[in-house]
Order: structure tokens, then sequence, then C-alpha cells
């Protein structure tokens, strides 16, 4: 490892509105080293990075690059310094083309300027090759998945030679081959003597790709170690303070009924072909596959978002025809999205409107609404699912991401659903909100919901279901009881192996 000191944040505080982001925090960042950085959600990092990106001004401390103080810092300022950060979600033009959002970030134009749009072409090319990503440059990036975006913004980050990379959850959204596609990048950026900072809640990939480990709880710098001298609990122990008993909190409930039965479901837009499911009430049931393999497009066409063109529903044993998502909510089916910022919640709306905003017919009488029923439906919310703020008409947008999540579920709670689909519901989120949101599907399930649960982790999908229904190409490739089920026969059937005697 590189001995070189690259960038260091020293006793740097950060407050808002009185409230302290960061107190006295420092942080030291080497030349060719993989430096991660952990803590729950609030704890400082996102406030930390933003700091060092010029996007956020520190009350107090010093920024140094390569032994020079960096004053007056700007995201112009930073980027010219090469920091450049890749946030946990994508921030791409959606009406341009991928090669031209590549080239938003790597080109320098001047008056002068001509556009090469073959070289340009080109060049995105081979960024996108470099990070493994199999993209056509011509697409437009809005037509991408998540993951695919993700991976876009890897490539401009790399086409900016970048000194100093921060990458905010990179793997969040993306499957086992993207993720070793970015380690091997990384790898590769380090051995060139780029310095990154690791920002990510999985902490069983940490040892697979970082050299130290900084933590921060309470704004804060807890302790920075080696990697190899510190295990996931140690961590867990240091971010929150104290031992977390269980992040996987899987109750033993009785299993009811069928509560939603798919019989040969399909829908030719979304690629879903012959998809039949049961989720009994009472029952977690794991929606596991590799990106691409049709989970959210399932998702969406129970929820009426993209309406079947076949098969059939059954609700509690009643056929039913879901052709939009009013009908689904009407029928008692919650879904929660995998991207919570752009469909979960509405970031510039206060707490108390994203909470009631799928139920507003219960707050509206005679044509008025009930603000002051809102704002107590709102607080029942807030301290049944612990969400931390200081008041009910906060804009979500300051909220961290595991408060945002909870927001996000508890919309969908006020309208006392009996089919819950979640879709990568602890994604992107903290260990200890992760842990709760856990605690929650189980009394939920407990309470007689039946829950479909689209997780890309697998330690959460063994963790949390009774059943565990493997997709691949749009279709069901095989059912494992959790009795059965490994991560090897989940993987083997996603790959399109011999599908394992299904559990029914």
């Amino acid at each position: 490892m590189a001995e070189t000191t690259l960038l260091r944040a020293t006793d740097i505080i950060k407050s808002y509105a009185g409230v302290h982001a960061l107190r006295n925090a420092s942080f030291e960042l080497r030349a060719g080293e993989v430096h991660a950085l952990v803590g729950e959600n609030g704890a400082g990092k996102s406030t930390l990075i933003k700091i060092f990106t010029g996007a956020v001004t520190a009350d107090s401390g010093e920024i140094v690059l390569d032994g020079q103080p960096i004053t007056h810092n700007s995201p112009r300022v930073a980027r010219a310094h090469g920091i450049v950060a890749i946030y946990q979600q994508p921030a791409l033009f959606p009406e341009l083309t991928v090669s031209e959002n590549i080239a938003s970030g790597v080109e320098q134009a001047g008056s002068m300027y001509r556009i090469d749009w073959k070289g340009r072409r080109k060049r995105a090319s081979e960024l996108l090759a470099h990070v493994g990503a199999k993209i056509d440059p011509e697409t437009e990036a809005g037509a991408l998945s998540m993951p695919q975006q993700q991976l876009v913004e890897i490539a401009r980050a790399l086409g900016a030679d970048a000194r100093v990379l921060i990458l905010d959850e990179p793997t969040a959204s993306l499957s086992e081959e993207d993720t070793r596609n970015l380690f091997r990048v990384v790898r590769q950026l380090r051995d060139r003597g780029v310095g990154m900072i690791y920002i990510s809640h999985r902490l069983e990939e940490l040892p697979l790709i970082a050299d130290r480990v900084t933590v921060l709880r309470d704004g804060r710098t807890i302790e920075t170690r080696d990697m190899a001298t510190v295990n996931r609990q140690q961590l867990i122990q240091l971010m929150v303070g104290r031992e977390l008993s269980a992040v996987f909190p899987k109750r033993a409930v009785p299993i009811g009924e069928p509560a939603i039965e798919l019989r040969e479901l399909s829908c030719a837009s979304s690629g879903i072909s012959n998809v039949s499911l049961t989720v009994h009430s009472g029952e977690i049931v794991g929606l596991a596959g590799l990106v691409g393999a049709g989970r959210t497009e399932l998702a969406r066409t129970m929820f009426g978002l993209t309406p079947a063109d076949g098969g059939k529903v059954f609700l509690h044993g009643k056929k039913v025809d879901l052709k939009n998502p009013s009908e689904a909510i009407s029928h008692g089916i919650a879904y929660l999205p995998e991207d919570r910022r752009r469909h979960g919640v509405v970031l510039e709306m206060p707490i108390s409107s994203n909470i009631t905003l799928a139920s507003l017919n219960r707050f509206s009488r005679f044509g008025a609404f009930d603000f002051r029923m809102e704002r107590q439906t709102a607080a029942e919310q807030i301290r049944s699912l612990g969400i931390k703020t200081r008041t009910v008409f906060a804009p979500v947008a300051t909220l961290s991401g595991g408060n945002q999540q909870k927001v996000a579920l508890s919309r969908w709670l006020v309208t006392q659903p009996g089919i819950l689909i979640l879709d990568e519901p602890t994604q992107g989120i903290d260990v200890v909100s992760k842990s709760e949101i856990h605690g929650l599907m189980g009394e939920l399930a407990a309470k007689g919901a039946a829950i479909l649960m689209i997780s890309s982790e697998l330690p959460e999908i063994l963790g949390m279901s009774d059943r565990i229904a493997v997709m691949r190409k749009g279709s069901i490739a095989g059912i494992l009881s959790r009795a059965d089920a490994t991560q090897e026969r989940i993987l083997a059937l996603a790959l399109g192996a011999s599908p394992t005697p299904q559990s029914l």
C-alpha cells in the first residue's frame, strides 16, 4: 500500500440550523489506496464527501490535497483538482445519449469548439468497455436501468482522470458480475495511484476491496483501522456504539391461506412470461435473480403499472383484473419501488404529505382536507417507525436515506395493505435501519400480511424469506424452501442450471 498522503481532512465542523452534522471529523486518504468510510445514515458521511467535492462549505477545519490547503472550495475547484464523486443516485441527463453524458464530464469546450462526434462515440465505447458495461453509447440515458446508469457514471469519472475518486454505494444496484467488473476497475485505478474513498453499507464486501476503513458516528471520527484487522461484527459495534444482535430478525409466524396467486402471468412489454407464484398470508417470499431477470418488471405488472396481457391474478381466491395502481391499492396491494428518490418519496414535500399521499381519500371529507388528521397520522408513523426528524413538516430531502425509506414504507402502511411488494427495501441504508425494517416486516407478517420481497442481497433473501422464487429471463426458474435454499442453489437457478425440486 502506498504511504503518500493524497488528501487529508482535519477537525472538520459543519452545522445546519444548530445541529452538528460533523464534529471535529478527520480523514486521511493515501495515493493508491481504497479507504472505506462507514457509519449509520446520519453519521456524517454524505456531509464530509460534499465538503470534499465543494458542494458544501465547512464551518471550520482544513482540507489539504498533496500538501496544499484547498481554500474557497467549490465543485469546479474540486473537479480541477481531480476530486470526483459518484453518488448512489445517478446524476445523468436523461434526454441525452450515453456518449453525450460521458462527454459532459470529460470534454472541455472552448469558444471555437467543434464536436468530434465519431471520436466522442469511440471514447465513450472505450470507457464503457473498461467498466464492463455492454451499453450502446447512442442510447438515451433515461432509457437505462439504474445499474446501467451507475456504470455510465463510473465510466464518465474514469474519463475525467480523477485523482481522488469517491464511490458512494457503487454496488447497491449492481449484479455480482457487475460488482466484480467494478472491483477490477477499482484495483486498476489503485495500481495507477488513484486514491478512492469507498462508501458502502455492504460491510461484507469491504474486505474484498478496501485497504483501510474509517468509522464515523454522530459526526465524529471514531476510529481508522487496517481492513485486515477488523471484522464485520467489530465494524457494526463501532458504527452503532453497541452490539447489534440480529440484522435479520426472522420471526416464525403461522402461514395462512393464499393472499395473492399468479397463474401464468405475462406482460410482453415488460418481458414477463408465464409466471406462476403464490404468496400466503403471513409469508415472506423472497424474489431473487440477476439484474435484468425481470423482478422489478414483475412487481410493476402486479401493481398495474404495466398491466398483464396474459394469465390470471387471484386475490384471496377471487380473480381480479389489475389494470392500474388505483385498482391494486383498492384491493389492498402496496408497492414500495426500488428507486425511492425518484418513485418512493417526493423529496420537496414535507414528511406529513408524503406519508398520506397514497390514502388522500381517508383525509378528505365533503371536499375539505383534514390537515389535523394528517399531522396526527404522520406523527404516529414517525413514532412507530422511529423516523428521525424534529417535525412532520420537514422536507423528506432533509432526511437520511434510511429515514427516507421509512417514510416511503409508512405511506403504504397507512393504507393498511394485505399484500406488500417491496423492491429492494433496504438498498443503500445503514445496518441499524436495515435491521429495523426487517423487524417491521416480521411484525407485518405476524399480523397476516403477505410480503413479496425483491432483493439483490442474497444474505437478505436467505435471512428473511420463508420461500425463495428465483427469476431468469422474465420467468420463474425455480422455487426453494427456506430449509433448502443456499446461495449456490439460488445462483445456479439464476444462471440457468437445472432447477432444484420446487417447494410449493
